[in-house]
């Protein structure tokens, strides 16, 4: 967990793949690795379990082809079911859009990182209490960075991450009001870069994107 933990610090970006195959998966991680970007989460589709066994094989695809080089983990995670899928495909960590204590307790205790999602200061204290490594504040780019700094003041002891509308053009301000890192989705998977095969453009991003959050 300490490396792990050790790798979002030193890293700061985590990318977001959502919605995609296994095969694609593995193309835009060697995209964000030659960008720069080391941390990864495959998220889950709450409205389709089906598709959840892909999730499972595209957090295994990446954990093999790069063994260690880069980190991946799981998003979007609410479910014990999910976690076990995670954690069975070698995920290293787990994401989630809310605070749940009780996952967030098992989480830690089968080793891996917890990184939930909270809005407000009693989310992110019932977060970090119940053994978080990170808070995930969301959605960080309609709050903007004002939120982040203003949360910081009394809550300075919780690493937190942005999340949500991140991208080169406002990571190095959330970075500046005190985020130890970001998640970046949208501005990183671009649908018409990857269906036209562009994945210099997309490594062009992932470039920038570590370029800014180390302002």
């Amino acid at each position: 967990m300490e490396e792990i933990k050790a790798s979002v610090l030193e890293g700061r970006i985590i990318a977001i793949i959502r919605g995609f195959a296994p095969d694609v998966c593995l193309k835009l991680s060697e995209a964000y690795a030659r960008g720069g970007i080391k941390l990864i989460e495959v998220t889950f589709n709450q409205k389709s379990p089906e598709t959840w066994k892909d999730t499972a094989a595209a957090i295994r695809a990446v954990k093999e082809r790069f063994a260690g080089s880069v980190r991946v983990g799981a998003g979007t995670v609410l479910t014990e079911e999910q976690l076990d899928m995670c954690e069975q495909a070698g995920g290293e960590y787990m994401i989630t859009p809310n605070v749940n204590p009780a996952l967030i307790r098992e989480c830690v205790r089968r080793g891996l990182v917890a990184m939930p999602g909270a809005l407000t200061p009693s989310e992110a204290v019932d977060a970090w209490e119940a053994g978080a490594g990170f808070v995930k504040i969301f959605p960080a780019g309609s709050l903007g960075p004002a939120y982040v700094k203003a949360l910081r003041a009394p809550l300075s002891h919780i690493p937190f991450l942005a999340v949500g509308g991140i991208g080169p053009d406002n990571v190095a301000d959330f970075m500046r009001a005190g985020c130890v890192g970001a998640g970046v989705g949208g501005n990183l998977t671009n649908k018409e870069w990857i269906a036209a095969g562009e994945w210099s453009r997309i490594e062009d991003v992932a470039r920038q994107l570590i370029e800014r959050s180390k302002l």
